[in-house]
């Protein structure tokens, strides 16, 4: 039988399902989370059920969804890495949630994101768009939630380029840095989420804030508020990308792909409806600017290498 206190989040550990976890919790729902990464810092204060996630085997798959009301899948790669690609997303996507299916859970909410194509030349927001249609395809009640650009605890972009920022002589922004973006909170995308698992109807939602911004102006921001202002020189894309690499070679991570910048500068994470967000990234900069950029946030700690 569903106990329909029981929900699921795919690894409540990691950046985006953080958000979702907690915001369960706080409301007296018990979490089960599938991840591949128990051990992350921070697990260890989050009160949930861990169960592996494991795409290759179904039953187990199945018998770490049974019993679950909502399933909120926040699964997916930010670039193809060890032998892993976007299409092996899409297919692992379509074994999770047949499995939730079997599985007899009420529901699947979808974290996606924001102006996915299945006619994209690019990949990640094609692969986005097959997964989306995995999901309505599926039998279950279902809710899209499709963010923008995601900020808040935990964030890898935004401290990244506050790192850069406190190290760096000059800042490089690709192409006129006149290219929009709209960010919106972590906590703002898990109220959403949470909002949608709600709705009697199926749902596909935009989860936005409330600033639509220039790359070049959310670049300035961050300065600002770290008070790290250095001087910017607009740069052609590919010697962006290439000046990336040289980063990333430093740091042992992939710090910016050309399907990311790609994105960016189509103004893909800029939302086409009205706002459901609230928190504006400026208050949250400046709450924040003591600890932004630090440090440098690794992707590939965090999603391929295991902790020592």
């Amino acid at each position: 039988m569903t106990d329909r206190n029981l929900d699921a989040v795919t690894g409540a550990f990691s950046f985006t399902g953080g958000f979702i976890a907690r915001r369960l919790l706080a409301a007296g729902r018990r979490v089960r989370t599938l991840t591949n990464h128990p051990h992350r810092p921070g697990a260890e204060e989050m009160e949930v059920d861990v169960t592996p996630l494991q795409f290759e085997d179904r039953e187990a798959l199945i018998q770490s969804l049974r019993g679950v009301d909502v399933l909120y899948n926040t699964y997916w790669i930010r670039f193809p890495h060890a032998g892993i690609g976007f299409g092996d997303a899409v297919a692992n996507t379509r074994r999770l949630i047949g499995a939730a299916a079997e599985a007899g859970v009420r529901k699947v909410v979808h974290i996606s994101v924001s102006n996915p194509s299945a006619d994209s030349p690019l990949d990640y927001y094609s692969g986005k768009a097959r997964a989306e249609a995995i999901v309505r395809e599926s039998g279950l009640a279902w809710a899209v939630v499709r963010p923008t650009l995601i900020f808040g605890q935990g964030d890898i972009l935004l401290n990244n380029i506050a790192w850069l920022l406190r190290r760096m002589p000059v800042f490089l922004v690709p192409g006129n840095g006149a290219y929009r973006l709209q960010p919106v909170a972590g906590d703002d995308v898990a109220d959403i989420a949470i909002w949608a698992a709600g709705l009697t109807d199926s749902v596909t939602v935009d989860a936005a804030g409330p600033d639509i911004m220039s790359y070049a102006e959310l670049v300035d921001s961050i300065a600002i508020a770290i008070h790290h202002t250095r001087r910017i020189v607009f740069t052609p894309p590919a010697l962006t990308l290439l000046a990336a690499r040289v980063v990333g070679r430093s740091v042992n991570d992939v710090v910016l792909t050309p399907q990311e910048l790609d994105g960016l500068m189509d103004e893909l994470l800029v939302s086409k409806e009205p706002p459901r967000g609230t928190s504006r990234i400026d208050d949250w900069l400046l709450r924040n600017s003591d600890t932004l950029g630090t440090k440098y946030a690794s992707e590939l700690d965090r999603h391929f290498r295991r902790p020592l």
